[in-house]
């Protein structure tokens, strides 16, 4: 149940192909639904193809925009929680690995977070005003 598509990597490896797997949601149904789409807006440009008073440019337009636009915006759509999902898995992959990365540092032992417990009185940085009498 996966629909597969090769895109060209843009940048500086462009001559990279990357193979990306897009899921289409989990029921198989909509597989139909985006069959019988295409095949109807097909059916619509050849009909306005081979009609008399139709032309190519006319078919082609009528199924870029009954069948490819609306078509690719559904499967945006559809595949917006699988996307979300995978996204998440990384981000906690990555929360992961920085965790993993990061030196142990006990709680106690962080001098951020202790107050100040050493003998002396803390510096104050402003000097006290005077009022002149």
């Amino acid at each position: 149940m996966l629909l597969l598509s090769i895109l060209h990597s843009s940048g500086a490896h462009n001559a990279r192909r990357s193979l990306t797997v897009l899921r289409l949601g989990t029921n198989p149904s909509m597989y139909i639904v985006i069959i019988a789409w295409l095949y109807v807006t097909l059916m619509m440009a050849v009909a306005e193809a081979t009609n008399t008073t139709g032309t190519v440019l006319g078919a082609v337009i009528t199924f870029l925009l009954y069948g490819v636009l609306p078509l690719s915006l559904v499967i945006y759509l559809m595949n917006t929680p699988a996307r979300r999902r995978v996204l998440k898995e990384r981000e906690a992959r990555a929360q992961e690995a920085a965790r993993r990365a990061a030196p142990a540092v006990a709680p106690a032992a962080s001098a951020s977070d202790a107050p100040d417990t050493g003998s002396e009185t803390p510096a104050d940085t402003v000097a006290p005003v005077r009022e002149k009498t």
